[in-house]
């Protein structure tokens, strides 16, 4: 069989509100997230269970594709102690500035960005403002990554392209294949079951 064409197929069927796409760089997370990391997927598809659907509801409140959620799996795992090397914490990943932009406190005895409602609230409301910037899911998604005056320059750069494919390659390294994993988190979700994993 054909895997590629038999990915493709699921990706292109998963297309709602947020335009997905395949390349080889989806590819590799599809494997990553549905066969390599087997168990690290089951535990996250537990998590889901538990967090996913207040999640879910925040995102509506908002009118925002409640797909987006799934940035989450990618961003700790949902995992809302986690905290990145440059500071990063809770299971949306805020920095401490951008935390605080969207009413998010830290300080010695309080951290919201470890609070999975707080945190959610504050991620849906970010995105809101990131697609309104950029109007498209695959660059908002990206400056969710590296913050959007960075895909304003891979923009320029690119010479006014205004879509994640176009702009990809003029985009931050790590930032690069930050949609491509959204898109193979996401397709876990979806597909787990074909692969055999339980949640």
């Amino acid at each position: 069989v054909d895997m590629d064409s038999v990915y493709e197929a699921r990706v292109h069927r998963m297309n709602r509100i947020v335009q997905l796409g395949y390349s080889p760089a989806v590819r590799n997370y599809i494997e990553l997230y549905a066969n390599k990391r087997k168990r690290s997927s089951s535990a996250i598809l537990g998590l889901a269970q538990h967090y996913y659907p207040m999640m879910k509801e925040i995102f509506d409140k908002y009118d925002m594709p409640e797909e987006l959620v799934y940035l989450t799996i990618i961003e700790s795992s949902l995992n809302p102690t986690a905290v990145s090397p440059a500071g990063a914490t809770g299971i949306w990943q805020f920095m401490y500035t951008t935390g605080k932009t969207y009413g998010l406190k830290a300080n010695s005895f309080v951290d919201d960005r470890r609070d999975p409602y707080k945190a959610t609230d504050a991620a849906a409301r970010h995105l809101r403002d990131l697609y309104g910037i950029f109007n498209d899911w695959g660059l908002a998604i990206s400056a969710y990554n590296c913050g959007a005056g960075n895909v304003r320059k891979a923009i320029a750069r690119s010479g006014g392209k205004n879509t994640f494919w176009e702009i990809r390659s003029f985009l931050p390294k790590e930032t690069q294949n930050y949609f491509p994993a959204y898109i193979g988190a996401f397709y876990m979700m979806k597909y787990y079951k074909v692969h055999g994993i339980k949640p």
